[in-house]
């Protein structure tokens, strides 16, 4: 436990470091002066008692070290803050920016679907934002009062030893409840931490303008608040039973401190009273024996606070240091152009041993140059297949081959590099209407021919080009845009644009269409069907769909059921089999026909 607390400092410290030296160093120099001040300002009243109450005169220079004194322990505490609240802000960029750069790298999806590893991220979010300036701040304010008991300490051990070791002997249990307290409240944060990603589920559906239509034409605005009030009350009630047995706790502490004072005031009564102490040495010791204790206290407390920030920086810090989910080669094979095709073979899938398989023995090549369509019904594992193309997951038996290599073999990026896919749930950016589509190669971003050129492909180049500022214009009403309000799109035209930001990666080997056409109507599926047909001509393509009518043209069609390919063929030959396909097909087809 203390190697892995002096690592967490040693880590936030150097993060401090890297983000803001000077200020650091600023702080220690500041937290050394501020300590000391208090100590130099009772000395300076001391003496200054001392001598007028012995009649001396000239005594403007201890008024005016009085003065200085009492300065910097009135300022330097303020002073100190803004130095430390100017490094902490940037020490909150430097550390966020390291843990989204750690969560980036993580090559597949796994994580972000386990639930342990969520409420770790949420509380690595949090103490990345504030925890590595907190245990410096902790560590600062442990200096500063160090210096102040130190000092203090002295000032009784020459004037009254037993009162020094008795307020020294009172800070004992302070210190060690108060860890105690700290490492109840850091596990008090990860057992509310489901609560809490709960309660923020509920309310970012009470506050976004996607549920809104359903919240208010359903009625369960009131439903969802419940359940967002229940989940805020659980997470008070952990943390109301910890208030509590905080203090009473500290109200007990605190009552022996208060009697470890008065003992030692009313020794020094007693002595000043038999003329064995000075009004100065009076005022000393109850400076002494009031700084001491005050010290001492903030000294459990920020150590308490210090051992809480870091037990919650361990979070970040495992985020920081989690090994990929998915097996990186040390040294990458070389991903050959597509020449001769992409082979799924015999490749099995589940999420873990307790959940069913999705995929089963699957085997299916896609030739390079030509276009495949997968088909099946909801669940039969046609998403789970993209997946692993993409490498996402990776296959729990089997093997996915790009002219034959093992995508496992390769880099991830360079993989994906090589692919554009238009996902079943798109992203609806609330950016420009040109950064929506330039996302997909960022490279192209200021590159408004290419962008209007994907725009055209896909169809939507004419709605953002009709909008208020073009391709500038915000598609979303969520933050101000200068000079007016962001426009929304219609869900069919956020699927054309998602399938734009698809066809801006033009050097794109593989094109996976996953329902590109789900929202839109009859002829606008038409239309955009027509531009992808042309698209495609001579590409390799995997387009997925429940809509066979458009999966009829493709060079091959794959029929998944229940995770296993059962048919596969061309439309003419799969329907003279007489099979799932052709029933599929004349199913929907009478929807269609006239009775």
């Amino acid at each position: 436990m203390a190697v892995h607390a002096w690592s967490g400092a040693a880590a936030a410290i150097g993060l401090v470091l890297r983000a803001a030296p000077v200020r650091l160093i600023t702080s220690i120099t500041l937290g050394f002066a501020a300590g000391a001040a208090p100590i130099a300002a009772s000395w300076c009243l001391k003496r200054l008692l001392d001598r007028l109450a012995a009649g001396e005169t000239g005594l403007g220079w201890l008024v005016a070290g009085l003065a200085v004194a009492g300065l910097g322990t009135a300022a330097l505490p303020h002073l100190a803050s803004f130095v430390r609240n100017a490094a902490n802000r940037a020490t909150a960029v430097l550390a966020l920016d390291r843990l989204y750069a750690s969560v980036d790298r993580f090559p597949g999806l796994a994580r972000f679907e386990t639930p342990s590893f969520l409420d770790t991220l949420r509380l690595a979010q949090f103490a990345g934002g504030v925890a590595p300036g907190r245990i410096v701040d902790g560590g600062l304010a442990l200096l500063t009062a160090v210096v102040t008991v130190v000092g203090f300490l002295g000032s009784l051990l020459v004037l009254h030893p037993v009162s020094a070791l008795l307020v020294l002997a009172a800070a004992v249990p302070v210190l060690l409840a108060e860890l105690a307290l700290a490492r109840r409240r850091a596990g008090m944060y990860w057992r509310i931490g489901p609560a809490q990603r709960r309660e923020a589920f509920y309310a970012s559906l009470l506050g976004e303008v996607r549920a809104a239509k359903e919240i208010r034409l359903f009625g369960i605005g009131a439903l969802l608040r419940s359940r967002m009030i229940a989940e805020r009350r659980s997470a008070d009630a952990e943390q109301h039973r910890l208030d509590r047995r905080e203090a009473l706790t500290q109200g007990g502490l605190g009552l022996t401190a208060v009697a470890v004072a008065a003992l030692c005031l009313l020794w020094t009564v007693q002595r000043a009273a038999a003329g064995s102490l000075t009004v100065g040495d009076v005022t000393l010791v109850v400076a002494a024996i009031a700084g001491v204790q005050a010290s001492l206290a903030s000294m459990a407390a920020n150590l308490a606070g210090t051992h809480e920030q870091l037990l919650l920086f361990a979070h970040y810090r495992a985020v920081l240091g989690a090994e990929p989910e998915l097996p990186v080669a040390a040294e990458p094979r070389p991903l050959p152009p597509l020449g001769h095709g992409i082979e799924l073979r015999d490749v099995w899938f589940r999420y873990d041993d307790d959940h069913p398989w999705i995929l089963r023995g699957v085997d299916l090549t896609i030739p390079a140059g030509a276009s495949v369509a997968l088909v099946g019904a909801n669940g039969a594992g046609k998403s789970t297949l993209v997946k692993l193309l993409c490498r996402f997951y990776d296959p729990t038996r089997g093997a996915v081959l790009w002219d034959g290599v093992d995508i496992r073999d390769v880099d991830p990026a360079e993989l994906r590099r090589r692919i554009a896919a238009v996902f079943q749930d798109y992203m609806a950016y609330d950016l420009t209407g040109a950064e929506n589509i330039g996302l997909g190669e960022t490279a192209a971003l200021d590159d408004r021919p290419r962008l209007v050129l994907a725009a055209q492909r896909a169809g939507v180049h004419d709605a953002l080009a009709g909008l208020p500022a073009g391709y500038d214009t915000l598609l979303s009403r969520a933050f101000d845009e200068e000079g007016g309000v962001g426009v929304p799109l219609s869900g069919g035209q956020w699927q054309r644009v998602a399938l734009a930001r698809a066809l801006l990666r033009d050097g794109a080997e593989l094109l996976i269409l996953d329902e590109p056409s789900s929202g839109l109507d009859p002829e606008s599926e038409h239309d955009v069907h027509s531009r992808l047909r042309r698209y495609r001509a001579g590409r390799t393509s995997l387009d997925i769909s429940h809509r066979l009518g458009t999966a009829r043209d493709a060079d091959l069609i794959a029929v998944l059921d229940d995770g296993v390919i059962t048919e596969r063929g061309g439309h003419e030959a799969l329907m003279a089999a007489d099979g799932a396909y052709a029933r599929l097909f004349r199913l929907q087809a009478a929807g269609y026909q006239l009775s």
